[in-house]
Order: structure tokens, then sequence, then C-alpha cells
């Protein structure tokens, strides 16, 4: 077996978003600083309702797929097909753009604390144009597995193994292969985490302090980007720790992005922009995404 090391470093950056949210973007912050198939991520944590209360209104997609999680607060989706969803703490929304989508994000609280965290996972050429979909999955349907020391790993896509036993979260069957685990890790605990190979993956510590593989510590606040391995290694500071851990099958292809459309050449860009601006760019969606929980 051969343990996943630290690779690169990707610090976020403070950025805004929407109509003004203040967020932390790492992946996705400049041009080129993607790790395929993932293309950015961002997280989102203020106290204070200025910076989040002009939310995210109506804004299209299309080419790739959107993974909502919150850790406090509340936010609704609404979209050009008449969905809507109300996303609160512990909630995930996945939102397989496609071919398109146009939707807001919008925030439900006047006060308090509002925190998660926004991926975006990119679609091989074949399924960029197929029909868009969406679900919102409810924090009592993700898997939360014990671990060894009283932390706990929540399994939002892909499959978590530990002690021999695997434990399924409610998105599989993709195509990238996601994995989203959230790790909460007491002080001092160590875990091992095995992953397929030649998947990559990368680590957001958010809290706490914590090293993986060969004592390398990790940034807070950061992407951490792994090397190649069948297993993560990870052992928590002081303080515990808690972090993402996030892989997936690269699809290796051309990436040619304008805001929120990521496409595979500058002609399907173009013609990305000229279908929202003729309002044509959202078609008929599905009721849920390819994964676990597709009717």
């Amino acid at each position: 077996m051969t343990s996943r090391q630290l690779q690169t470093v990707i610090p976020a950056v403070a950025a805004a978003d929407g109509a003004g949210v203040r967020l932390y973007r790492s992946l996705g912050s400049h041009q080129g600083q993607r790790f395929d198939p993932f293309l950015m991520l961002d997280e989102f944590f203020s106290d204070d309702p200025g910076d989040y209360i002009a939310g995210f209104p109506s804004h299209p997609h299309r080419g790739f797929e959107t993974v909502t999680y919150m850790l406090d607060g509340h936010m609704r989706h609404e979209d050009s097909f008449g969905n809507r969803g109300d996303l609160g703490p512990g909630d995930v929304q996945w939102m397989t753009a496609a071919r398109g989508i146009i939707h807001s994000e919008m925030p439900q609280q006047e006060s308090g604390r509002l925190r998660g965290f926004q991926l975006w996972i990119n679609l091989p050429a074949k399924e960029k144009m197929k029909a868009a979909a969406w679900q919102d999955i409810a924090a009592a349907r993700i898997p939360v597995v014990p671990l060894a020391g009283g932390g706990e790993a929540r399994v939002i896509a892909g499959t978590f193994e530990q002690d021999g036993l695997r434990h399924a979260g409610p998105i599989g069957g993709l195509s990238t292969a996601p994995q989203y685990f959230d790790l909460r890790l007491p002080a001092g605990a160590a875990l091992r985490v095995p992953l397929p190979l030649g998947h990559h993956a990368f680590l957001y510590l958010y809290e706490g302090a914590a090293v993986v593989g060969e004592d390398q510590p990790l940034p807070v606040r950061a992407a951490s980007l792994l090397t190649d391995g069948d297993r993560v290694d990870l052992r928590a500071g002081a303080a515990g720790a808690r972090l993402l851990l996030l892989a997936g099958k690269p699809i290796g292809e051309p990436v040619v992005q304008y805001g929120p459309f990521v496409m595979n050449s500058r002609e399907e860009i173009e013609q990305a922009i000229a279908d929202y601006q003729a309002g044509r760019l959202a078609w008929p969606v599905a009721a849920a995404p390819a994964g676990r929980d597709r009717p």
C-alpha cells in the first residue's frame, strides 16, 4: 500500500461572488488552478449578514456539476424549471447543470452564521449536453460513520471504507466516481482512508490542525493536493481537526471556461453564451442526478 503525500498547496484567497457574498476560494482562484475533475472549491463563512445577505441571484451554468454543502445557516435554491429546495445545517444539494440551468441560491436568514462549501466538478464531453438534474439531500440521509476515539466521517458521495466495512453515500455511479467525505477527528486521533489508485485527491482543513502522510502539516483554508496512492493517512493535532477529503477520477480532456460555462472548446463556449442570450440555455430538468438515489 502507498500512502499519499502532500504535493501542492493552493491557499484560499478572499473573494466575492453572486451579489457580493464574501467567501474563500482555493481551487479555481485563478485560471489553471484546477485538479481534474475538480474545477473550484469555495468556502463561505461569516457571522455578519452584510457578508452574505445579498446571496446568489439567478445565474446560468453549463457543462459541469455543483455541490453545495451547508454547515450552518439556511439557503434556498430556485431554478428556471420551477424547482425549489431549502438547505439547512448538514444538507447537500447536488446539481448537474449539464446542457443548461438557471438558478439562484439565496440566504433565508437575516442574522447568525452562514457557513458551507460549494464544489464544482467537471463533466466529460459526452455528458456536457445531457439533461440537467438536481437533488436535495437532507442531513439525515447522509451516513455518519463513527471513528475510533470519538471522531466521525460524513459520507456525502462515494464509498468510505473503515474496519472492513463499506459505507456508501447517497451519491454514486457518476463517471468521475467522486468521493466526498467530511472528517471530524478528536485531538491526536489517527485515521487511514483507502482511496482508488489513479484518482486525484485533495484535503481542505477548515478547523484545527492535522498532518498527512509523513507528518506533513496541512495549512488551514487551502486545497492540499495529494500524490497518487491507495490510502490517505491523517493525524489530528492537539485541538482536533475538521477537514474535507475529496477524490475523483480525472477526465483528461481540454477545459475551456468562461465564468459559469465550462466546455471543451472556445466554439462551445461561444455557443453557450449565444444560447443563454437567446433564452435557449435551460432545457427540461430531470428529477434527480445520475446516482444512487435516481428514481
